[in-house]
């Protein structure tokens, strides 16, 4: 029989090809090194950067900053309750569907909880 995974038990982490840095109030920046043939074909062709800045907001900058390789999704979403308090309501909802947008474009990725 399959084992059933709870969500909230996943230990999300960032994806280790892109590299990301924060400015003076904690807001990160995403690098993305766009490659690949269409890629290339779309800075040759319309001028497209060969790497894209993705700056998150306040929330997800806060977000991404968790994310260490040990916290869980639950453990992360109470650190964004306490630190945003009612503001990030329903943070559960809304963190599951930041999660899944992160992870369908290949942001972060899952790993095994350590220890």
């Amino acid at each position: 029989m399959k084992e059933k995974k709870n969500f909230m038990d996943f230990v999300p982490c960032c994806n280790p090809l892109y590299t990301w840095d924060t400015d003076n109030e904690g807001i990160v920046t995403v690098h993305v090194v766009n490659k690949g043939f269409y890629n290339w074909l779309a800075q040759k062709l319309f001028k497209r950067p060969r790497i894209s800045h993705i700056k998150l907001d306040e929330y997800g900058s806060f977000v991404w900053q968790q994310m260490d390789g040990r916290r869980t999704v639950y453990e992360i979403s109470g650190l964004v309750k306490e630190k945003f308090g009612k503001d990030a309501e329903p943070v559960i909802n809304r963190l599951v569907q930041y999660f899944h947008i992160l992870y369908q474009n290949k942001f972060i990725g899952y790993v095994k909880r350590m220890g």
